[in-house]
């Protein structure tokens, strides 16, 4: 596999990661952690990817020897891509419940939070 799939999807992850630590704001937030988790689709996908591999349909004519694309990594992709969209909604929907009562979104001046 071509190494540059790996170092896209590392690079996402890191620059999501860098993001989430330096942020001042709650909705820049959960953005970061939606790049940091398009890192992961990338990576899933390079990972189940193969060169002139066709779809895993077979038919009875069909060479069993014939390397196929892997289905299991291509539906854990899209299953993380559905994971994200709930977290990224539901943080989104907290943010602006937090909005709401604390007319704030900086995580810092959120003193009624700490516990």
């Amino acid at each position: 596999m071509d190494v540059l799939a790996y170092g896209v999807a590392g690079w996402l992850i890191l620059v999501g990661a860098y993001g989430i630590v330096r942020s001042r704001n709650l909705v820049h937030t959960a953005v970061c952690l939606s790049i940091a988790q398009s890192g992961t689709y990338v990576l899933l996908l390079a990972i189940g990817y193969q060169w002139n591999a066709p779809a895993p349909v077979f038919s009875p004519g069909s060479p069993v020897s014939l390397p196929v694309s892997d289905p299991v990594v291509q539906s854990l992709a899209f299953t993380d891509i559905v994971v994200s969209a709930t977290v990224t909604a539901l943080l989104l929907a907290l943010t602006i419940q937090i909005h709401k009562t604390h007319q704030t979104l900086d995580p810092d001046e959120l003193e009624s939070l700490k516990g």
